[in-house]
C-alpha cells in the first residue's frame, strides 16, 4: 500500500492505478479506524477496482467547543489496518495541503443540511461538503463509499454530488454495530465503562420506536416513549426525529421509506444513530 501526503504524488499514484485499467473507489475517513471502516474497504474491493482510503481530521467540520484537539489520531495503527484489509493507496494530507494559505471557498448544501445536526452543529455540514468536494476532486474516483450511521451526512454528500455534476457514484453501507447493538464510532472510546453499558439504550430505544411506527402505531407516542427511555438511561438528547429517508423532511409519508435519526450525549460524548422505518402498506 502506498502512503501519500502531497498532491502531486497523489496525482501520479492515481494515474498509475488508472494505467492498469482499474476503476477507483474512495473511502474517506478521519482515521481512528474500526470494523465499520473496514466494512467500507471490503465493500469497495470489487473486481477491477483499486481502493483508495483517505485519512484527514477535518478542522472545518468541528465547532469551537467541539473535540478537534482530542479527536483520536492513530496513524500507524490505521495504516496497518488498511494495508491488511487490501487498500491500495492511502491519501493522508496535512492540513496545509488541504487548506493552503489563502483558502477561501466554502460549500453549503441547503435543505438536507438545515435541521438535525445542521441545527445542532452550525457550520458542520459546510465543513463536510467542502472537504468531501476536495477529496473527490483530488482522487477523482468512480465511486465513493460512506456509512449510513452518518445518515444526514450521506444525504448532504449525495445532494452536492448531484447538484455539482461530479459524475461520481456515492454508495452507502448499513451501520456497523457492536454485538450489543451500539453503532461503531471512533468516539466510543470516550465512554467510560458505566457510560458504555448505558449507551446501548440508544439503539434499543430507536429499534423499539421504529418497529412500533412501522406497524402503524402513533409516531408521537413511540417517539415520546423513546425519549423517556433515553432520559432514564442518562442520555441528554439533542434530537430524536422521524424523517423521510430521501429528503429528510420531518414526519415523512408512511407509504415511503422513513428513518428515525437521533443524537444524544452520554456524559461528554455525543453519539448519533439511526434506524430504518418500514413503509406501511396502504390498503
Amino acid at each position: 500500500m502506498q502512503t501519500i501526503r502531497q498532491l502531486d504524488l497523489l496525482r501520479t499514484g492515481i494515474a498509475e492505478l488508472r494505467a492498469e485499467g482499474a476503476r477507483i473507489a474512495l473511502v474517506p475517513t478521519m482515521g481512528a479506524l474500526h470494523a465499520g471502516h473496514m466494512a467500507l474497504i471490503e465493500a469497495a474491493k470489487r473486481p477491477g477496482t483499486r481502493v483508495v482510503a483517505s485519512i484527514f481530521v477535518n478542522p472545518k467540520q468541528f465547532g469551537p467547543d467541539e473535540d478537534l484537539a482530542r479527536y483520536p489520531r492513530k496513524e500507524q495503527a490505521d495504516s496497518r489496518m488498511l494495508a491488511a484489509a487490501g487498500c491500495d493507496l492511502l491519501w493522508m494530507p496535512p492540513v496545509e495541503v488541504m487548506y493552503p494559505e489563502g483558502f477561501a471557498t466554502n460549500i453549503s448544501v441547503s435543505g438536507v443540511s438545515d435541521g438535525l445536526d445542521g441545527a445542532a452543529r452550525p457550520g458542520h455540514f459546510d465543513g463536510v461538503a467542502t472537504v468531501v468536494a476536495k477529496l473527490l476532486n483530488q482522487v477523482r474516483p468512480d465511486i465513493a463509499w460512506f456509512g449510513e450511521k452518518d445518515f444526514q451526512q450521506l444525504a448532504v454528500i449525495r445532494r452536492m454530488v448531484a447538484d455539482l455534476d461530479f459524475g461520481i457514484e456515492i454508495a452507502g453501507i448499513p451501520t456497523q454495530r457492536e454485538d450489543d447493538g451500539l453503532a461503531l464510532s471512533s468516539r466510543n472510546v470516550y465512554l467510560d465503562e458505566d457510560e458504555r453499558a448505558r449507551a446501548v439504550a440508544l439503539p434499543r430505544a430507536l429499534g423499539v420506536a421504529a418497529r412500533a411506527i412501522g406497524k402503524g402505531g402513533d409516531a408521537e407516542t413511540a417517539l415520546a416513549a423513546a425519549r423517556a427511555s433515553l432520559a432514564a438511561a442518562g442520555f441528554e438528547l439533542d434530537y430524536l426525529t422521524l424523517v423521510d429517508a430521501g429528503t429528510l423532511a420531518e414526519g415523512g409519508d408512511p407509504a415511503r421509506p422513513r428513518r428515525l435519526l437521533a443524537a444524544a450525549r452520554m456524559g461528554s460524548t455525543r453519539l448519533i444513530d439511526n434506524v430504518a422505518v418500514d413503509p406501511i402498506e396502504q390498503g
